[in-house]
């Protein structure tokens, strides 16, 4: 259980917000709600192996096993049929959800080749965040020789918060290192 990431928003993020912001109820002070990870398999309808090999790592980064997300109709342009496997996505809340992204800011971003801060306008215009990440060695879970191919993955931090302003204030406080 990491308490770390709720004490720092209750004790230190918390009043800074009302300060800024100018709350009149508590209940207007953003907070998160959940993290989504997706990850999209083009090759997997025709190969199990990489499907396999994905949920596990998709696994071992979070600690909850993702959901198999298939085909909705045959595309046969993109050789996808019907109920083929097409993506993984993994939604992260409470406890999972705050570990996960101590985890992205203390440990695997920072992993990133010259890295030099996240962008601050991924922000989709209603206070959620998402980032696109193009490999899956920046996670320490992960082991160099474990993997077979490059793969990258999508985060979505979704927030409470109305604006891009408020969003962007309580990741700042969780620490988000943004340019």
């Amino acid at each position: 259980m990491n308490n770390y990431l709720k004490e720092l928003y209750y004790n230190t993020i918390c009043p800074k917000l009302v300060q800024k912001f100018e709350y009149k109820n508590k209940h207007q002070i953003p907070k998160l709600t959940k993290i989504t990870i997706n990850r999209g398999l083009g090759e997997a309808s025709q190969n199990s192996k990489i499907l396999e090999n994905s949920i596990k790592e998709l696994t071992l980064i979070t600690g909850q096993k993702p959901i198999v997300k298939r085909a909705k109709k045959s595309i046969a342009g993109f050789k996808i049929r019907e109920n083929a496997p097409v993506g993984l996505t993994v939604t992260l809340r409470k406890n999972k959800m705050y570990n996960f992204l101590n985890k992205l800011i203390n440990l695997s971003l920072p992993r990133i080749r010259d890295f030099r801060g996240i962008s601050k306008d991924k922000f989709d215009g209603r206070g959620n965040y998402n980032i696109g990440l193009k490999e899956q060695l920046i996670f320490p879970e992960i082991e160099y020789d474990s993997i077979d191919k490059v793969r990258g993955m999508d985060i979505s931090i979704v927030t409470t918060a109305n604006t891009d302003q408020e969003s962007l204030a309580l990741l700042t406080g969780f620490g988000m290192p943004f340019k």
